[in-house]
């Protein structure tokens, strides 16, 4: 059963419902945030963590949201630290157009980090600030239809933007329903969130 069963589902002006599988949940009831697998990954594991509401400032949302939000984005760390065999995170919520944001809608980028990775210079600020990190225009690919192939990183280079197409529907799905599995496997033995 889709996470949201009769709603329109948005990430901005972005109609998502048909991406619905792609996204997943874990905030108690009320559902106030989903997690999104991310169309151009920056990294393996770039998620996206969006409150369920379109609002496009982190002011905007209410301390429930705010509360719920960064409640998910721990609970996704966790699951990710242990299926990514990550050491740390960069967690970025880019809050306002001028701070780079592409999509009006609040957003936080959980991406997993290595020693030595390609971003291990910081490059990851300057990614979601460039072109690299527009996920706007990423979504308004994807609409549009354009033939799209799997981000895979390679591990000693980053892939220049040109070469990050948009992921496929199936690949993204895939990723949700396999990252649904394992966080539910730490939500069973865990008293956490």
């Amino acid at each position: 059963m889709p996470p949201f069963p009769g709603r329109t589902i948005h990430f901005a002006k972005f109609n998502v419902t048909s991406q619905v599988k792609s996204t997943f949940l874990f905030a108690p009831l009320p559902r106030l945030t989903s997690c999104h697998v991310n169309i151009k990954p920056l990294l393996p594991g770039h998620i996206l963590v969006c409150p369920l509401q379109v609002k496009p400032r982190l002011v905007d949302l209410t301390r429930d949201e705010v509360s719920d939000l960064f409640n998910t984005v721990a609970r996704i760390q966790r699951t990710l630290t242990r299926v990514y065999k990550t050491d740390a995170f960069n967690v970025a919520v880019q809050d306002g157009e001028a701070a780079g944001q592409s999509v009006p809608h609040v957003h936080c980028h959980v991406i997993p980090r290595q020693h030595g990775d390609p971003g291990s210079d910081d490059k990851v600020h300057e990614w979601l600030e460039g072109e690299e990190g527009d996920v706007g225009k990423a979504q308004k690919e994807a609409g549009q239809g354009e033939e799209k192939s799997d981000a895979v990183r390679k591990h000693d280079e980053w892939m220049k933007d040109e070469e990050r197409k948009p992921r496929t529907k199936e690949e993204m799905d895939q990723d949700a329903r396999w990252l649904r599995e394992e966080m539910a496997k730490d939500d069973e033995g865990s008293g956490k969130l």
